[in-house]
């Protein structure tokens, strides 16, 4: 009789959008001197730069199909949002992000949207305001003056306008060494509205 690793009942998700490579290539430019500055921040990967539109934790395996169907018909009926990142700040000084402009209004609708999706679903998961930004880093205690200096460092920081082309079914996996998360699309829709 062999041996089948049992497969997972839950599984922990949220559902963004991302930025193109260039984007974030222009905001890593920027933070190059914080990197240097300030290696004990936990940074997060720039392969993993997202903007969350509803966090749902950790959900039962079986409610992803029940969702992706529902996610790719509203991802089909949008059209892409124009973005930007620009600027940084902090929550609790232990976050450090940066901070998103350009259709802010478009956003927070299409925020609103994935979470009635997602109670329409049936799927319960713990509501949060919307506070549009991209996670950067994380302090590790008693660093967190690092973490305002960091803030600081990015006050002038201006990135250019792109399009969110996609919307992303985000799976996380706690990885190796304290706080490391790894994320990976499960899915990813096209926006196919009008431009």
């Amino acid at each position: 009789m062999t041996d089948h690793p049992q497969q997972p009942s839950a599984v922990r998700v949220f559902i963004a959008l991302a930025p193109p490579d260039d984007a974030k290539d222009e905001l890593a430019g920027a933070l190059r001197p914080a990197y240097e500055q300030y290696p004990r921040l936990r940074w997060n990967r720039i392969e993993d730069w997202h903007i969350t539109l509803a966090f749902l934790g950790e959900i039962p395996v079986t409610a992803v199909p029940v969702l992706q169907p529902a996610l790719a018909r509203l991802a089909a009926s949008r059209r892409p949002l124009r973005l930007g990142l620009n600027g940084g700040g902090h929550f609790d000084e232990r976050l450090l992000w940066s901070g998103i402009e350009g259709e802010l209004e478009g956003l927070h609708l299409l925020a609103d949207d994935v979470r009635n999706l997602v109670r329409t679903a049936g799927v319960t998961f713990q509501e949060r305001p919307l506070r549009p930004h991209l996670t950067l880093a994380r302090a590790r205690r008693g660093e967190q003056a690092d973490i305002r200096s960091a803030a600081a460092g990015l006050s002038h920081f201006a990135g250019r306008l792109w399009q969110a082309e996609r919307l992303h079914l985000v799976g996380s996996n706690i990885g190796r060494g304290p706080g490391a998360i790894h994320y990976r699309d499960i899915e990813a829709w096209p926006f196919g509205g009008e431009t």
